[in-house]
């Protein structure tokens, strides 16, 4: 049994935190008075702090430090919250995240450079002057301010046994709590057990600390924040009184611990909250809330997957000799065995997917940065960030997106004066949205900046060579040039474009994931750009087919219905190639002449009807088998240039399988259609 590395375990944690930063500081960039985002970016920052000096993240505690500084200063209202000190912030976030991946290394004055901007945001070496605590504060007629009232405290805790074993270190905590003001500390011992008993790793004390200070409830609440989770806190404001007495009453706890609380001073205390203790709770529901959740490595999913894709493959073979078997009980297994390994596989699919709310956040702080870049005003709206879309596929899109939403705001979206001038609002608008439709995802990245120009298109086409001068094309053919390798309608290379690469990389990613890309451009009203994918890429159900005396897997999401085609409506059908389906004329493609199988056609021939978005196109084959559920394998790389085949499969008998690519296959139909058209 493997045991997690603990600074693995930070690492992740360590992410997540500072993605919750990140989307604090791009939410605070649009509200800046908004007292709860700046206390939330206060408090990810203080939990990425102490965790860091936990876990031996010297560096990345110290420089983190400097930022929870400046927001301590936003929370208590010395300085206001600015778009420079959240730039300042974003940029030294970047920094935070490179001292947690590679902290070792060395990064010259990146740090200094960075932490200058940041004082600069704050009110540069003034505001420093100010911030520093006075020996006599005095007004201005030369008489001493009157001192901030200071409280006092009772703070009692207790952490977990298992605490400093997960790095918790209780002496951190004590030394924050004395910077905090005057205080006395009282370990109570009590719960030691004999040493027979000691387990050297588990911690066993509890403290009582009596604090004098000028800060409030929240700076003691900040100290605890990132263990308050699991752990026993109890904090009680004292009265003068009790204040004078505290000392005295550690003395007698010490000879005595249970003395501590006694009957006498309690009347002194006047509670403020007190977490309740978790004794309260029964141990089971304890265990069972720290039990909802479960980290699991990537790595073992996808080994977990492939288990389940030969256990599907075996399940199949198994209902082939019991369909050829007369033995009754062997059939009964082997459905027994088909619905446990489709619940299996079920059940491991939806392990597998991810919201891509998970892709669309990263987007944010793209946005943020271009805008400054660009000095264009951009909003960002997602849509559909619940859909959810297998982590592989997540994983691969990610930067087909990036270089999509780069070309929406560096070539579609205008300036502000621009923008103006046209009767549009000053801020452009960058729409990503997702949504299911069958068994694909469709991704949108739709703006409403100037649209494509398909003069520059068609002139730059012609002038690389892509299309002959005058070439007839479509709409959405002289659309798709914009995806040709080099192509770029950019006057000049730019940070951003101009390069034309990007939108080839798009093409090449998405066709490898199996999908397509539309594009619709409206000029003056934007463009829009929708990837078409699959949401899985590991197994799926599938009708298998014959053609010939080959086998081929249909998609099943991709399939409308099945229909049976005549030899006579076969002979009527040729040179035309259309069926009749409710009043509206769907074409369809012959699989044996397409595969060239040399053999001639069942009496009885089937047309299966596939669709992709709005386009139906219908499939004629020999046979059709029945469902079948298809785990999917790559082609190999001879033959990765054959465009009408997804993957294969391997059935039962152990014979491999074709996968039908049906954008393809629906792409080709409508292209015969416009053919017959223009030849009819």
């Amino acid at each position: 049994m493997s045991t997690l590395d603990p600074v693995a375990v930070f690492r992740t944690e360590a992410a997540e935190c500072l993605e919750a930063i990140e989307g604090g500081l791009l939410d605070l960039t649009h509200q800046l008075d908004n007292k709860d985002l700046v206390d939330a970016v206060f408090r990810g920052l203080h939990t990425l702090k102490g965790s860091g000096a936990m876990f031996g993240f010297e560096a990345l505690a110290a420089f983190t430090h400097h930022c929870e500084t400046a927001f301590d200063r936003v929370r208590k209202g010395e300085v206001a919250a600015t778009s420079e000190l959240v730039a300042a912030v974003l940029a030294a976030q970047d920094h935070m995240r490179a001292l947690v991946d590679q902290p070792d290394a060395d990064y010259g004055d990146t740090g200094h450079k960075l932490l200058a901007q940041l004082q600069a945001a704050v009110g540069g070496k003034q505001a420093a002057a100010a911030a520093a605590p006075a020996a006599v504060p005095t007004t201005a007629a030369g008489r001493e301010a009157p001192a901030k009232k200071k409280n006092s405290w009772r703070i009692r805790f207790s952490l977990p046994a298992n605490s400093m074993a997960n790095g918790t270190n209780p002496l951190g905590l004590l030394d924050e709590l004395r910077d905090l003001g005057e205080c006395s500390v009282h370990a109570n011992t009590s719960a030691i057990p004999p040493l027979d008993e000691l387990a050297p790793t588990e911690l066993h004390i509890s403290w009582d600390v009596t604090l004098t200070s000028e800060q409030d409830r929240s700076a003691i609440d900040d100290v605890f924040i990132f263990v308050l989770d699991d752990m026993e806190l109890s904090v009680e404001e004292i009265s003068g009184t009790a204040a004078a007495t505290a000392a005295p009453v550690e003395e007698k706890a010490a000879a005595a611990p249970v003395a501590a609380t006694s009957a006498a001073a309690v009347p002194e205390f006047r509670p403020v909250e007190a977490v309740p203790a978790k004794r309260e709770v029964p141990a089971a529901v304890s265990q069972a809330k720290a039990a909802e959740n479960v980290r699991v490595p990537a790595e073992r999913l996808d080994e977990l997957m492939d288990r389940v894709g030969e256990l599907v493959i075996a399940q199949s073979r198994l209902s082939q000799l019991a369909s050829a078997s007369a033995e009754i009980a062997l059939r009964s297994v082997s459905e027994e065995i088909e619905r446990l390994s489709g619940e299996l596989r079920d059940t491991m699919m939806v392990l597998r997917m991810v919201p891509v709310a998970t892709l669309f956040s990263r987007f944010r702080r793209l946005v943020h940065d271009l805008a400054r870049e660009t000095g264009k005003v951009i909003e960002l709206v997602t849509e559909g960030e619940s859909t959810e879309v297998d982590k592989t596929v997540i994983e691969r899109l990610a930067d087909p997106l990036v270089h999509l939403v780069r070309n929406s705001i560096d070539h579609g979206l205008e300036t502000p004066a621009d923008r103006l001038a046209s009767g549009k609002t000053e801020a452009g608008t960058v729409t990503l949205s997702a949504r299911q439709a069958g068994g694909e995802v469709i991704i949108s990245i739709k703006d409403d900046g100037r649209g494509i120009n398909r003069e520059r298109v068609r002139a730059k086409a012609e002038s690389s060579g892509l299309i002959h001068p005058g070439q007839p094309l479509s709409d959405s053919e002289l659309l798709q040039l914009i995806f040709a390798p080099g192509f770029s309608t950019a006057a000049a290379i730019t940070n951003l474009s101009g390069r034309g690469v990007g939108m080839d990389v798009v093409k090449k990613t998405v066709e490898a994931l199996r999908g397509a890309i539309d594009i619709v451009s409206v000029p003056g009203q934007g463009s829009e750009v929708s990837l078409r994918i699959p949401l899985t890429l590991a197994i799926i159900d599938g009708l298998l087919v014959r053609v010939g005396s080959g086998r081929y897997v249909i998609p099943l999401s991709a399939v409308e219905e099945c229909l049976e085609l005549s030899l006579e409506e076969d002979l009527r059908s040729r040179g035309r190639s259309f069926i009749s389906l409710r009043d509206s004329l769907v074409p369809f493609l012959r699989l044996r002449d397409l595969f060239r199988t040399g053999t001639k056609p069942d009496v009885h021939q089937k047309v299966v009807v596939i669709s992709t978005g709005t386009e139906r196109v219908g499939l004629v084959v020999d046979q059709i088998i029945g469902d079948h559920q298809t785990v999917i394998k790559s082609m190999s790389k001879l033959h990765n240039n054959v465009a009408t085949f997804s993957g294969a499969t391997i059935l039962g008998d152990g014979s491999v399988a074709l996968i039908l690519d049906v954008g393809h296959l629906v792409a080709a139909g409508q292209q015969q259609e416009a053919q017959l058209r223009i030849a009819g």
